[in-house]
């Protein structure tokens, strides 16, 4: 392979462009022209799909710049579609609106007659987020978020992104909770499990509307918190070397040693400081990454081995708590209270490989085998070397169980960071907000589960809306939802 990448590096145009011309020619395949020139199969495809690029783009017809493509009836609808499409899909402000119909349309539209469009679809969009049935969605993401001082509850659908709750409210208690998953219920949903930081209102309002429905611990969060104690402690033990340092280089700058020895106490006392600041930062630093990639990674042991890791690496954390007590044990008293919700993921995890294991008729080691391999890159040797050994006492149950497993781990989320995206996204919006107030929430919510994505990671996203993905039913284009339709330009 490194030889072929080396070969196509030192191919010059001139030796790309004849391969091209070859492989289009069709007189040998691919397979010889890559070996005759010492490049890959996937070099050759490259190259040929340059060229036939370039023959389309060659003899395609010529427009002139002024030649009429299509023609568009400019309705009031239209005008209204183009009010509402400009704020949601172009984040333009009101006076923006107001500019792009004046320069590019010569219309005058007053500031009250784009807020009154707005308003009418933000009333409409609030009527069409009451519709969909929520009793297809099976891990709900729940968090809090921040809109300048005001608390924003949010409910995300795990697996399709669909937002079922976003509203600003004055509180974040157990009552305010509990009211909107209420509502919610109504709508159909009822979780299998939700997962959510350690808020208190938050998980008492939702143990208060549903029961025993379980709410298992945010990783994402925590996470952060621990990362963020290690690299202050980091920062800290630089800190003390830069300190020792700068009293080294004054003393050897001196010349001589100060008579009275204050000089050397400090540097000693320096010296002690820096030892003790290293040895912190370096023995929290491993316990977090030992957190992140054994404890909390979704690839990992099973509950019981984790709770053993978690429990040991909290012991480890309190017997340095008197070296920084103020930064470590907040740390760890919320990694010690949160330890069964943090890790019920795991949980679930656990059963699902043991459904696996019994279906496919394997033991569930091997099986748990397959899901540690995911925790090495695959262009490392030692995952392709565990990838051979699998396949070797898997047999011919291999590549279907390995995919089993991929999907048993995507469909296994573990944290609420959707809903960190959600906010993330709403900030751009921060026009729409200052005009239309708390209302704007439900727009955005709208606009956000029935627009189609226009490219995702996720191949089954691929123009899809969040709407269609939960539901499995098609719907309206967005602006025809908002009775701003259809969109049906007319060709010339």
């Amino acid at each position: 392979m490194d030889r072929g990448v080396g070969a196509a590096v030192r191919l010059p145009e001139s030796g790309r462009k004849e391969l091209a011309i070859q492989a289009l020619a069709g007189t040998e395949t691919l397979s010889d022209l890559a070996a005759q020139h010492g490049v890959s199969r996937k070099f050759v495809y490259q190259q040929t799909q340059k060229a036939t690029a370039a023959l389309d783009e060659a003899f395609s017809p010529v427009v002139r710049d002024d030649e009429v493509l299509f023609e568009l009836a400019v309705t009031k609808t239209w005008l209204r579609q183009v009010i509402v499409a400009l704020p949601l899909i172009c984040r333009r402000s009101y006076r923006g609106v107001v500019e792009f119909l004046r320069d590019l349309l010569g219309l005058p539209v007053s500031l009250g007659q784009v807020h009154d469009v707005l308003q009418a679809a933000t009333r409409q969009a609030s009527a069409v987020n009451e519709e969909p049935d929520l009793s297809g969605i099976r891990v709900g993401l729940h968090d809090e978020i921040f809109q300048g001082a005001t608390p924003v509850l949010a409910g995300v659908d795990a697996r399709s992104t669909y937002c079922y709750l976003l509203v600003a409210e004055q509180h974040r208690d157990a009552d305010t909770w509990g009211v909107h998953l209420l509502d919610a219920a109504e709508r159909g949903l009822r979780p299998d499990y939700t997962i959510a930081d350690a808020g208190r209102g938050l998980r008492a309002g939702q143990q208060a509307a549903w029961g025993d429905t379980p709410c298992h611990g945010d990783v994402f969060h925590i996470q952060r918190r621990s990362e963020g104690l290690a690299n202050t402690l980091s920062r800290l033990a630089a800190g003390a070397t830069s300190r020792r340092k700068t009293l080294q280089a004054g003393i050897s700058r001196a010349g001589q040693r100060d008579p009275d020895g204050k000089v050397d106490v400090q540097l000693e006392q320096a010296r002690h400081t820096e030892v003790r600041a290293s040895c912190l930062a370096r023995d929290v630093r491993t316990l977090v990454q030992w957190l992140r990639h054994d404890v909390l990674a979704l690839a990992g042991p099973d509950l019981a081995t984790r709770r053993e890791l978690f429990d040991f690496i909290v012991v480890e954390l309190m017997a340095r708590e008197l070296e920084d007590q103020r930064r470590i044990r907040p740390v760890r008293v919320a990694l010690q209270n949160q330890r069964d919700h943090l890790l019920a993921f795991a949980g679930v995890l656990d059963i699902e490989l043991a459904t696996i294991a019994r279906a496919y008729a394997v033991p569930e080691p091997l099986v748990r085998s397959a899901c540690m391999l995911h925790r090495l890159p695959t262009t490392s040797p030692a995952y392709w070397q565990s990838w051979t050994e699998l396949r070797a006492r898997m047999g011919g149950k291999f590549h279907v169980l390995l995919d089993a497993v991929l999907q048993i781990m995507a469909g296994t989320p573990r944290s609420s960071s959707l809903v960190e995206n959600l906010n993330s996204r709403l900030r751009t919006y921060f026009t729409l907000r200052r005009h239309l107030g708390g209302a704007y929430l439900d727009l955005l919510r709208f606009f956000l589960n029935h627009r189609r994505f226009l490219r995702s990671r996720h191949a089954e996203r691929q123009d899809k809306s969040p709407r269609e993905l939960m539901t499995g039913q098609g719907h309206p284009h967005w602006l025809t939802l908002l009775g701003l339709g259809p969109l049906q330009p007319r060709r010339a």
